[in-house]
């Protein structure tokens, strides 16, 4: 074996990069042409990540509702098969999934709302009874009031005027908003049905229409985990909120709270929304329990008998029922949580944990970059893949 001379030159297509330890390891120009690839797919994924809040925001009134749309065939596709084998026609089988889903959605709206309504009524006096507890905590604390004036006085500090601009009301936000959401529900209808109709049609073009055999295989297993994932994530989330919501509903009948329907519909809701919604409904039991009771810790037992609920719910119940492959990152929650939170409010922090679960599929089966390891001179996507399934 013939063996290469230290002396003599490099080959013209190869690049010598020395390490920490001294060693000499010889890197050809195709890596380097590919790690400069994979550099500039690093910076334009950045900017788009960047870019696209911006232009998912302006064109909300398109996007959000694609987006919708695109949830709601992954969740009533399945739906509609069912609904099909039973000899529907696929058209009024997609359209029976539809009208089933609006209907829970609007029988759990209508629970939800009407007794808010009458509750909305009684929300002055709640504060007003509120602010009277905090101003008998406040003159306990007058002490800090006082030091507060005193340094005030020793700094000079001058009082000013305040300027208070009149906003429009709730009402008049209320009926600005309606026509753009009408609009916008109309469109994820449509678009939602003519999705789902079109499902055998897509299938049949993704599994047939590829040249390879391979291509077809993965594009199956793509399609069904994506499905399969994220179906069965918002099922069984679905039921564990009705879970808590029935649970809800029972101690705020047990604790006397007014309209406890109302109660478990708003936990059931609201628990659809990570570490946020929980948060939130904690926030209005404590507010209504200030509201309304005599004694301030007495307000304070509904409250914190959800967060007892919760934390059993959230660390106990859904990590034994969801199991290892629905565990993701509660960083990549938040993440997607506060992203598309900014992006289309309320709707888009209901969207934020289906759109992450269909986007880890998919980055499980394509493949997931490498960021971190390509700062540090790995190449930005790994060799390895999913282990092939026996059937699809």
């Amino acid at each position: 074996m013939i063996g290469t001379d230290p002396l003599l030159p490099e080959p013209p297509d190869t690049t010598r990069v020395t390490g920490e330890d001294g060693t000499g390891t010889r890197m050809t120009f195709a890596a380097q042409e590919l790690r400069l690839i994979s550099a500039l797919v690093v910076l334009l994924a950045t900017g788009l990540f960047l870019a696209l809040p911006f232009v998912l925001s302006i064109g909300s009134v398109v996007f959000l509702p694609l987006v919708t749309a695109i949830m709601l065939t992954i969740v009533l596709s399945p739906v509609a098969d069912r609904l099909a084998l039973f000899g529907l026609p696929n058209p009024l089988a997609s359209f029976a999934a539809l009208l089933l889903f609006f209907a829970v959605v609007a029988t759990a709206l209508t629970a939800v709302l009407r007794p808010a309504v009458s509750l909305f009524e009684t929300a002055p006096a709640m504060v007003e009874r509120v602010g009277e507890h905090f101003r008998h905590f406040q003159g306990n604390l007058a002490w800090v009031s006082q030091l507060n004036d005193r340094i005030a006085r020793i700094i000079g500090e001058a009082e000013g005027q305040q300027v208070v601009l009149a906003g429009p009301s709730m009402l008049e936000e209320l009926a600005f908003a309606t026509p753009s959401v009408l609009l916008e529900v109309l469109l994820t209808f449509l678009m939602a049905f003519f999705m789902i109709e079109a499902r055998v049609r897509l299938r049949r073009r993704l599994l047939l229409d590829r040249q390879h055999f391979g291509a077809s295989l993965k594009a199956a297993r793509v399609m069904r985990d994506v499905q399969d994932r994220v179906a069965a994530y918002i099922l069984t989330v679905s039921i564990i909120n009705l879970g808590v919501g029935v649970v809800v509903a029972l101690g705020a009948w047990i604790l006397g709270l007014g309209a406890p329907v109302m109660w478990g519909g708003l936990a059931t809701l609201l628990n659809f929304i990570p570490y946020i919604g929980p948060l939130a409904m904690t926030a209005l039991l404590a507010l209504f329990g200030l509201g309304t009771a005599e004694v301030p810790l007495m307000g304070m037992i509904p409250a914190a008998a959800y967060l007892g609920l919760h934390a059993v719910e959230a660390n106990v119940v859904t990590p034994a029922i969801l199991g290892a492959r629905f565990t993701m990152n509660p960083v990549m929650i938040l993440l997607a949580l506060s992203y598309f939170t900014w992006i289309w409010g309320v709707p888009g922090s209901l969207l934020s944990v289906p759109i992450l679960l269909a986007l880890t599929a998919l980055f499980d089966h394509l493949g997931r970059p490498n960021i971190v390891g390509f700062l540090f001179g790995e190449p930005l996507f790994s060799t390895e893949v999913l282990p092939a399934d026996e059937g699809v």
